[in-house]
C-alpha cells in the first residue's frame, strides 16, 4: 500500500506560492524551519509546520510570511539605515514603525494579509502575557508606539491583548507624539519621509538623545563646533535669533518659552497663582505621571547618570583572533584534568535528552500515518478500520537556553575557568540534541567607576545620580551561532584585566530581553554568579543596599511575567534568597554537576520527578 504523503505539504506549498506572489519575488525561496523566521538573501524562513497542522502553526506561518513578504516588497535597506538611529531604545522605536508601515501599506491591497498578521499579533500578545499587565511599566514602549502605529495607518481594531498594551501607553504617546505620528501616517508611501516622521516621534518621545547625527544636515555638526569656542556670544545670540523666529512664528510658543526662563529665575513661593496654574498645566502636558524611567522594565525608581559609556559587544570584538586562540589554548590547558569528569555529566546529560528525544506515537488514530504493525488484523478480519498512528511532540524540541555568566573580579582563577569550560561543553551538548544555546557575560569597563563617573564629577557631583559606572555586556555566542565559529570566543574569560565589577540588576534584565525577542516558545535563563552585585562608585553615593534592590526588582518581573524559565547557580553564595529556582553550592568543582543536573530537571518529562530533582538541588 503506497505510504500516505505528508499532509502539511499540500498547505506549504499553496503558502509559498502566496508569500511570493505578496513579495513580488518569483524567485524567493520559501523553508519551513525550526530555525529563526526572517529573510537573509534570496530564501525566507517560516515556522515549521508539523504533520497536525494545528491552529497555532497554521497562524504562525501564515502571519509570519504576510509580514515578512510586504517588508520584502515595501522597504528599502539603504533609506532605512541613513535614517536608523544610534541608541537601543531609539533603534526598536524607529524598527516598530517602519515594521507597521510595510504591514499598513500591504493591507491597502490585500486586507486578508493584514488580517493573517492581525492573528499572529494576538497569538504572540497571548503567549507573552500582555493581557494580563497592569501598567505601563511592565509593557515595552517601541512594542506599543509600533502598535498605535498600526492603528493610526489602517484604522483596524488591535487584537485584545495587542490593544490593551496600547491602551496602556496611548494617553502618553499621544500627548507628546499624537501630531507627529499623525503625520507619519499620512506619509506611508514614501520610506524617506516617513522615516524623517518616525524620528520626530522618537525625539518627542523623549529619546532625540539616541538619534545621532541627522542624515539630511551633514554640515550642522561643523557649524555648531564653530560656535562653540564663544559661549557667551555665539551661543547667546544664536538663541535669541532663534526666540525670534519663534515668536514670529508661533506667538504661543515664545509666551511658553518665556514662561519656562521666568520660572527658573523665581522661586515658586514668589509666583502668582495664574503662573502656578499655567506651570502645573505645563508639566502635565510635558511629561506623564509616574512614568518609569527608560533604563529599566523592572523598578521605576532605578537611575543610571549615564548610557553613553555603555557597550554591549562581541567578544570577537574585544581580542585580535590571534589572541583568542592563544586564550582559548590556555583555557585548555587549565582545564585538562577536569575535562573528563565533566565531559562524562554532559554525556549522562545528552543520553537523558536523547531518550525523551526518540519519536513516540500516539496509536488507534483516525487519521496520520498508516499503523503497519497492525494491518495484519486487517487482513484477518476485513470488516475492522485501518488503523493510524501520531508522533508526540517532545517538550524541548523548541527550546533556546542562555547562560549568563558573572565576570566579576571576584570570579578570577578557577572559578571563571570552570565556568567558561563548563559553558563550552554543555553548549555543545545541548546543540546535539536541538537546542539553541547563547552564552553572555557581564562586567564593567573601568574599576569604580569609568566616564560615567567622571561625568558625574564634572556635573558638580549631583545628588543620588544612580548607576554610576559603564557597563561592558559580553555576547560570547548568540544563540543562532554554530559553536564551531564561535569555540574561541570562551578564551576571552582568560584575558587579563577583563574581570571588574558586577552589576546583576541590569544584566539580568538586558538577557531576558534577548530571550523574550526569540521565536523559540521555551525559554530559559540559567544564572551563573559568586556574589551580590557590587560596584563601589554605585554604592557610594546611593543607598547601600541600591543594587541588590534593583536585582531583586528584575527577578519579581521575570519570574512575575513567566515569558522565560529562570534558573540561579550561586558559587559559594546563597542566591537562594533573590530566586524561587536556584542551587548554591560550596566549591566550584561542584558547578559542572549542579549546571548539568538543573538543565536535566527542565527537560524532564515526568513532572513529580522534575519537582524532586529541582528540590535535591536546592539542598
Amino acid at each position: 500500500m503506497k505510504p500516505i504523503d505528508n499532509p502539511a505539504d499540500p498547505f506549504k506549498k499553496a503558502l509559498a506560492e502566496a508569500t511570493r506572489a505578496l513579495a513580488d519575488e518569483r524567485e524567493l525561496n520559501v523553508t519551513f524551519t525550526a530555525d529563526p523566521s526572517g529573510v537573509a538573501g534570496d530564501t525566507m524562513r517560516l515556522p515549521q509546520i508539523s504533520r497536525r497542522m494545528t491552529r497555532d502553526e497554521i497562524v504562525q506561518a501564515r502571519g509570519t510570511a504576510d509580514a515578512l513578504a510586504m517588508r520584502l516588497r515595501h522597504h528599502d535597506a539603504a533609506t532605512h539605515a541613513r535614517y536608523a538611529p544610534s541608541g537601543p531604545m531609539a533603534r526598536d522605536l524607529y524598527e516598530a514603525m517602519e515594521t507597521a508601515r510595510c504591514e499598513a501599506l500591504g493591507a491597502r491591497d490585500m486586507p486578508g494579509a493584514l488580517s493573517n498578521i492581525d492573528a499572529r499579533l494576538g497569538a504572540d500578545a497571548d503567549r507573552k502575557g500582555y493581557g494580563q499587565i497592569k501598567a505601563p511599566a511592565d509593557a515595552p514602549l517601541a512594542v506599543a508606539a509600533g502598535y498605535l502605529m498600526r492603528q493610526a495607518a489602517t484604522g483596524r481594531v488591535l487584537p485584545a491583548g495587542a490593544q490593551h498594551v496600547a491602551d496602556l501607553w496611548r494617553p502618553f504617546v499621544e500627548q507628546q507624539a499624537g501630531a507627529a505620528l499623525d503625520e507619519a501616517a499620512l506619509a506611508l508611501g514614501d520610506q524617506a519621509a516617513f522615516a524623517r516622521v518616525a524620528r520626530r516621534v522618537i525625539a518627542d518621545l523623549g529619546y532625540g538623545d539616541q538619534l545621532g547625527d541627522d542624515p539630511d544636515q551633514p554640515d550642522q555638526d561643523d557649524a555648531e563646533d564653530t560656535a562653540e569656542p564663544d559661549p557667551e556670544s555665539g551661543e547667546n545670540q544664536s538663541q535669541e535669533e532663534e526666540q525670534g523666529d519663534d515668536a514670529e512664528a508661533s506667538p504661543e510658543r515664545s509666551q511658553e518659552r518665556t514662561q519656562d526662563e521666568r520660572q527658573a529665575q523665581v522661586s515658586l513661593d514668589d509666583q502668582s497663582d495664574d503662573e502656578m496654574a499655567e506651570d502645573a498645566e505645563m508639566a502635565d502636558s510635558e511629561m506623564p505621571p509616574e512614568l518609569p524611567p527608560p533604563v529599566s522594565e523592572a523598578s521605576a525608581d532605578y537611575k543610571v547618570f549615564s548610557l553613553a559609556f555603555d557597550e554591549e559587544i562581541r567578544a570577537e570584538d574585544l581580542a585580535e583572533p590571534a589572541e583568542l586562540e592563544r586564550l582559548r589554548s590556555y583555557l585548555d590547558k587549565q582545564l585538562e584534568p577536569l575535562r573528563g569528569a565533566v565531559g562524562r555529566l554532559a554525556n549522562k546529560l545528552q543520553r537523558r535528552l536523547q531518550a525523551q528525544q526518540n519519536r513516540s506515537w500516539e496509536f488507534d488514530k483516525e487519521e496520520g500515518v498508516l499503523d503497519a504493525g497492525r494491518l495484519a488484523r486487517v487482513v484477518a478480519n476485513p470488516t475492522m478500520p485501518l488503523s493510524f498512528k501520531v508522533e508526540k511532540d517532545t517538550e524541548f524540541r523548541d527550546t533556546v537556553v542562555t547562560l549568563l555568566i558573572d565576570n566579576s573580579g571576584s570570579m578570577r582563577g578557577r572559578p571563571i575557568s570552570i565556568a567558561a569550560i563548563c559553558a563550552d561543553v554543555l553548549a555543545r551538548t545541548l546543540e546535539r540534541c536541538s537546542v539553541k544555546v547563547e552564552i553572555l557575560g557581564f562586567t564593567t569597563r573601568a574599576w569604580k567607576g569609568g566616564q560615567s563617573r567622571e561625568a558625574w564629577l564634572a556635573a558638580g557631583r549631583p545628588a543620588s545620580p544612580g548607576r554610576l559606572n559603564d557597563l561592558r555586556h559580553i555576547v560570547y555566542k548568540s544563540a543562532d551561532a554554530p559553536w564551531r565559529r564561535v569555540r574561541p570566543n570562551l578564551g576571552l574569560m582568560m584575558k587579563e584585566g577583563l574581570l571588574k565589577e558586577n552589576i546583576d540588576g541590569e544584566a539580568l534584565e538586558w538577557a531576558h530581553r534577548r530571550l523574550t525577542r526569540r521565536p523559540e516558545a521555551r525559554r530559559v535563563l540559567m544564572v551563573i554568579s559568586d556574589g551580590a552585585p557590587v560596584d563601589d562608585s554605585t554604592l557610594s553615593v546611593n543607598p547601600a543596599n541600591y543594587l541588590e534592590k534593583h536585582l531583586r526588582d528584575v527577578i519579581a518581573m521575570v519570574e512575575r511575567r513567566k515569558q522565560v524559565e529562570l534558573i540561579a547557580i550561586g558559587i559559594g553564595h546563597d542566591v537562594t534568597r533573590y530566586y524561587q529556582r536556584a542551587v548554591t553550592i560550596t566549591d566550584v568543582d561542584q558547578l559542572a554537576g549542579a549546571m548539568t543536573e538543573q538543565l536535566a530537571a527542565l527537560f524532564e518529562s515526568d513532572p513529580r520527578k522534575r519537582a524532586r530533582a529541582m528540590a535535591a538541588g536546592r539542598r
